[in-house]
């Protein structure tokens, strides 16, 4: 009769998934600190090793290993064992295969491998490191799971596999992660450790620079690989190697466990979405000798701003989360960098020592059999004759030891061995090997006494292994820890210096300054920026690529941005619409822009001759498209500048009128504040700075120019009237723009609103009194009238 045991549903749960639960972390999830395997690949490993598929044998069907692994040692489901035993074979995703594959075997596309009946495998030859001297009683062995055979417990790991290849699993309740790393540079790291076991973790980080992914890749950064091997967590940033051909952003590697089909594949919905803009198309052109994926650019974007996209977006850029738990003494365990080495160090110096004993004993006892061979020599006619005249074997053996006092050993020994191997010749053989077996056995005897020498040969196999199986590090690591990948990929871009402009019509464009060649004053310009119908040029500005730009819009908001990711386009391209950039409201458009310069202050004019003064540290705490100014009703911003605080401001009049005042006359304000009155009446088109010594240009919309000593401008106190810096009329136009000259080599860039473009030296303008008109600038055509105006320091 069966007895019925009563047990709570709620404690039986428990105890069983705890069994279940340490079962999966010990049994199957998490490698062993020691060989850095996990149980099932030590048992594809162990048992390949059993069949003799060495590196130099012919490959077995995977089908055989599996159908030996799951039979002899492994009694689980035949596609898990399969599984393990293909990623053992894949280089991208083992630093160090340690299986040889022929066949398919999968690929970074996330490719299945074949089915086990069709592909083969062997052990690599750097596998051999990790079993070699398994039969010299090195390592525990214990039954299987029906008591047949036996299994090791362990591989002797003749190198760290642990930290060389890594391990990613999943167990119940805990996960590890570790990432591959460099052979040549763990060994060196280790060595250093046996040196100095008191070393620290940054002085192994001058041995182990960090991961080394069998995919490449760079680390951005060095803090998360130190929070690892310092605290066994952290994380890594990991980012895909490319290069730039021309304006096609090429994919040479990828971060590691990244699936190379279904990143394209994202790449290329997010374009389609409208998340990342400018490319035109992607390719894929890997093949055997490499990764390599081709994303074409547009025309008129910067390869390294969708780069950036791409970093942002996709998993060009990804992370690598490290947490390093293994099993030790069937317990996991979280460990650093350097526990991690000590572990694999007292594990080999057990290993050396059992192989040491091991030798020393078999030494010992064929130096037992040699001696016993020597005297059967001496002895050879009445040993043979005792042999001869015994009843048995039994018999001859019990007469030899009574007569010679051979031991049961020694007696076995003779009487298994052919008498052609007792003669003269042979004896020296056997004097020989037994000289030869007493220095080992002294060598053996030192090892097992002397700890120097135990580590030196621990060192000299370890050197042996890296001179053999080292290479170079694929993984480069760069030393930066910016949050943003923008500004990375700033550093990427090359200083240019450019023009930005914004047409009446609400498009903007970037062109190199190059495309602005310097011409003679009174010239046609250069023919060249297009624009759409019924649209013309309204505002240029001189920067360069990393300039960070201003916009200010008539109704008083601030947006800014980086002139770097403004489309670079040639002069004939009509730009793109502001709005993909900035979100501005109905009727609201740019009406300046404002390279960043050492800058305390933004002062603000409008249309109804209203001036005010920011600190521009305050306008930079709001938000981006906040207001700067409360406009009145029907006003509107017309011109901005940054200043310093102690230059004189200069406020101009369409018809000519100008009104200097002292920069201090101007109260600060907040955001919030609509200003004080400046100049008396409307229409206010410009304004600029005034330093002493320098001097004003003025140019009207009819192209008439001049340099006017800024001595020559009276400093009255607003509001006034002020006074004609130059008289509007039929013949020279209205003034439309006022710039202070200081600096030597300045130019003039003017566009006019039929798209002409002309560049001058400032040095070839004459100084005209105020009263005079100027001369011609630049020769305009019939109903053609300068647009815009931008200087060049």
């Amino acid at each position: 009769m069966k007895k019925l045991i009563t047990s709570e549903f709620e404690e039986e749960l428990k105890e069983s998934y705890l069994k279940y639960a340490l079962s999966v972390i010990i049994s199957r999830a998490i490698p062993d600190a020691r060989d850095g395997l996990k149980p099932v690949q030590r048992r594809i490993l162990y048992a390949m090793y059993d069949m003799g598929l060495l590196p130099n044998r012919p490959f077995r069907k995977s089908a055989t290993v599996v159908g030996e692994v799951i039979g002899k040692y492994h009694p689980h489901g035949d596609q898990a064992v399969y599984d393990a035993l293909v990623r053992l074979a894949q280089d991208f995703h083992m630093r160090y295969p340690l299986i040889e594959g022929q066949g398919n075997f999968g690929s970074i596309d996330g490719d299945p491998p074949a089915a086990y009946r069709y592909t083969e495998a062997r052990l690599e030859k750097i596998t051999l490191e990790l079993l070699n001297n398994i039969d010299e009683d090195v390592v525990d062995f214990v039954d299987n799971f029906d008591g047949r055979y036996k299994e090791p417990v362990l591989l002797p790991a003749g190198f760290p596999n642990l930290l060389v290849n890594g391990a990613v699993g999943i167990a119940v309740g805990m996960g590890t992660s570790i990432p591959p790393h460099n052979l040549g540079e763990i060994i060196d790291g280790t060595i250093a450790y046996i040196d100095n076991p008191d070393i620290t973790i940054e002085e192994l980080l001058k041995f182990i620079k960090g991961p080394d992914f069998p995919t490449g890749g760079i680390i951005v950064g060095r803090k998360g690989i130190y929070d690892a091997y310092r605290t066994g967590k952290g994380k890594i940033t990991l980012r895909a190697k490319y290069e730039i051909e021309e304006k096609d952003i090429i994919i040479k590697e990828i971060p590691y466990l990244v699936n190379k089909a279904e990143l394209i594949s994202k790449i290329a919905q997010l374009v389609r979405e409208g998340v990342i803009e400018g490319i035109s198309d992607i390719r894929d052109e890997s093949d055997k000798e490499g990764l390599r994926v081709v994303i074409e650019v547009k025309r008129g974007y910067e390869p390294q701003i969708v780069l950036n996209q791409l970093m942002k977006h996709t998993k060009l850029q990804d992370t690598f989360s490290i947490n390093m738990i293994a099993i030790l003494n069937n317990q996991p365990k979280l460990f650093n960098l350097k526990e991690l080495i000590e572990v694999f160090v007292k594990f080999r110096e057990e290993v050396i020592i059992r192989r040491t004993k091991f030798r020393l004993n078999k030494a010992k006892l064929r130096i037992h059999i040699l001696e016993g061979f020597l005297k059967a020599i001496e002895n050879l006619d009445e040993i043979i004759e005792i042999i001869r005249n015994s009843e048995d074997v039994q018999s001859a053996r019990e007469k030899l030891i009574s007569k010679f006092n051979f031991t049961l050993e020694q007696v076995n020994a003779i009487l298994e061995i052919k008498l052609q191997n007792l003669t003269k010749l042979e004896r020296e053989k056997i004097l020989k090997e037994y000289k030869q077996l007493e220095e080992e056995v002294k060598i053996y005897e030192k090892l097992l006494k002397d700890k120097n020498e135990l580590y030196k040969l621990i060192k000299e196999e370890l050197i042996k292994i890296k001179e053999k199986f080292a290479d170079k590090r694929r993984t480069k690591i760069i030393d930066s820890e910016k949050d943003e990948i923008s500004l990375e990929i700033e550093d990427l871009i090359q200083k240019e210096d450019v023009v930005v402009l914004i047409t009446n019509g609400g498009y903007i464009k970037r062109m190199s300054l190059k495309s602005f060649k310097s011409q003679n004053r009174g010239t046609k310009g250069k023919t060249g920026i297009t624009m759409n119908d019924n649209d013309f040029p309204y505002r240029i500005c001189v920067c360069n690529t990393h300039s960070q730009l201003f916009f200010i819009t008539n109704k008083g908001r601030i947006f800014w941005m980086k002139a770097y990711k403004i489309p670079e386009m040639s002069l004939t391209s009509k730009g793109r619409s502001i709005n993909q950039f900035l979100t501005l409201k109905e009727n609201e458009k740019v009406i300046d822009i404002l390279p960043d310069v050492d800058a305390r202050f933004i002062v603000i004019f409008t249309r109804f001759g209203r001036i005010k003064r920011v600190k521009l540290e305050e306008v930079l705490k709001g938000r981006m498209g906040s207001y700067i100014i409360k406009l009145k009703e029907n006003d509107e911003v017309v011109k901005c500048l940054f200043t310093i605080g102690e230059e004189d401001i200069l406020i101009a009049k369409e018809d000519g009128k100008v009104l200097r005042i002292k920069q201090n006359d101007i109260p600060i304000q907040s955001r919030k504040g609509s200003g004080v009155k400046g100049i008396s009446g409307k229409n206010i088109i410009s304004g600029c700075v005034i330093l002493p010594n320098s001097k004003v240009i003025t140019i009207t919309n009819k192209g008439y120019g001049k340099k006017v000593k800024e001595s020559e401008i009276p400093t009255l106190k607003r509001p006034a009237k002020g006074v004609y810096i130059l008289k509007a009329n039929e013949k020279i136009g209205s003034l439309i723009e006022v710039v202070d000259s200081f600096a030597q080599n300045e130019n003039l860039i003017m566009i006019t609103k039929n798209g002409m473009a002309l560049r001058i030296d400032i040095s070839n303008l004459q100084e005209y009194s105020r009263n005079a008109g100027g001369v011609k600038l630049i020769d305009l055509s019939e109903n053609d009238l300068i647009a815009c105006v931008g200087i060049i320091r």
